[in-house]
């Protein structure tokens, strides 16, 4: 499995500082996973990257409360369509194991069909592709603020 883990090179955060949210990003496009990663870096998240469906599906399985040791990310922010499994199938996967943390979806093939599966798994938002960097940033806050 490869699971990367990317971290600003920010020094020591003292107690009253908070700690960066962790961002767990699923792409199997590895341009666009580049590109996420690196916008999300930029706005100061750590960010854990996974490149595909399987992985997404093994960090899952390594989550504390499952039998693993990963702690929970603070959001998870998916591609729909990915070999392995689907990001609607990790959502489902995710809220049956009882994990509350927020869920962003990215496809570039999303009908209302797949929208409305979104929503009734308890998607924060679903984003279309090609995703515009300042709306993806707006949606990371929102959903790791609340």
């Amino acid at each position: 499995m490869l699971l990367r883990l990317w971290m600003m090179n920010d020094p020591p955060m003292s107690e009253e500082t908070p700690r960066a949210a962790r961002i767990l990003v699923a792409e199997d496009d590895d341009a666009m996973r580049a590109l996420l990663v690196r916008t999300l870096m930029r706005a100061g998240y750590v960010v854990v990257e996974v490149e595909d469906g399987f992985e997404l599906g093994d960090y899952l399985a390594m989550m504390r409360g499952q039998g693993g040791t990963l702690a929970p990310p603070d959001l998870i922010v998916s591609d729909v369509r990915m070999p392995g499994r689907t990001g609607l199938e990790a959502l489902k996967r995710l809220r049956e194991q009882g994990v509350s943390c927020p869920v962003l979806l990215l496809s570039a093939f999303a009908d209302a069909e797949t929208h409305e599966e979104a929503r009734r798994l308890g998607a924060r938002q679903l984003l279309d592709k090609p995703v515009d960097l300042d709306v993806l940033k707006a949606a990371v806050r929102e959903a790791v603020q609340h």
